[in-house]
Formats: C-alpha cells, structure tokens, sequence
C-alpha cells in the first residue's frame, strides 16, 4: 500500500533511517525537525510502500512553478534490498506519477546514475525518455 507521510512518528523516522543507507552510502541519517519540516512543505510529498506495518520503499515528489510550466521532481526512490524484485519502486514512481499528474501536471522529472540498470530499466518501461543534459551541483 502507498501513502504519503503528512503526520510524525519515531516509528517512521526509524524506518527512514534504515532506508537511506541503502539508497547512498554518503547519506546521513535524517534528523526529526528535517521530517518535520519535509512533512510541513506543502510543495514535498513523501510516499511509502507499506505491508504488514513495515515501510519496504519510499520516494520524495517535489514541485514548483516556473515560467514554463510547473515541474516536478521525483528523489530518493529507494526500495527495501529484502523487498527488491517484487514491483514496490514501481509502485511507487507509478503513484507518484499519477499525484503529479492528478494536482497540477506539468514536467515530471528524476535523475538516476547510470550504474543502476534497473532503475534505469524500471523509468524507461513507465514511459519516461533520457534527456540528453548536463545536472551540476554545489555542496
């Protein structure tokens, strides 16, 4: 089951923090005013997959609003390794494809390393194309 996070709970932040190591091994852990703060951005949407009490994936759905049109960006998309293979990221970015389509639409958008086949695989089969761009960061 997919739901959006939009109260506090120790329970739920724990079952952050035992995601993020999996989806990079430089994240930090996440803090509860950061949860609280996600939870309170009206323009954030955090999504878990749920099954018997357990969060198994989870994905962040941001948006804003630009001259060209309202975009949206899908990050963090980070499934359970013991729950792996079994349709729950797409789940997930299916879900969050639908929300963004249903409050606004616009350009839906994510980003993914290459070495992740199939990730890769998984965005391509949903109908979303590679972008020939260049992303830069500061830190």
């Amino acid at each position: 089951m997919i739901t959006e996070i939009t109260t506090y709970s120790d329970a739920c932040l724990d079952a952050i923090n035992r995601l993020l190591p999996q989806l990079s091994s430089s994240g930090r852990q996440m803090t509860n005013d950061q949860l609280l703060s996600m939870i309170a951005n009206n323009d954030t949407h955090l999504f878990v997959a749920e099954a018997n009490g357990t969060m198994l994936g989870m994905l962040s759905l941001c948006t804003y609003a630009t001259p060209t049109g309202r975009k949206w960006w899908v990050e963090d998309v980070v499934v359970d390794q013991q729950a792996r293979g079994q349709h729950i990221g797409r789940s997930l970015v299916e879900h969050a494809i639908h929300y963004a389509r249903t409050h606004g639409g616009g350009t839906i958008m994510l980003t993914s390393r290459p070495q992740r086949v199939a990730a890769n695989q998984l965005y391509q089969s949903l109908g979303m194309q590679l972008k020939p761009t260049n992303v830069y960061q500061t830190q």
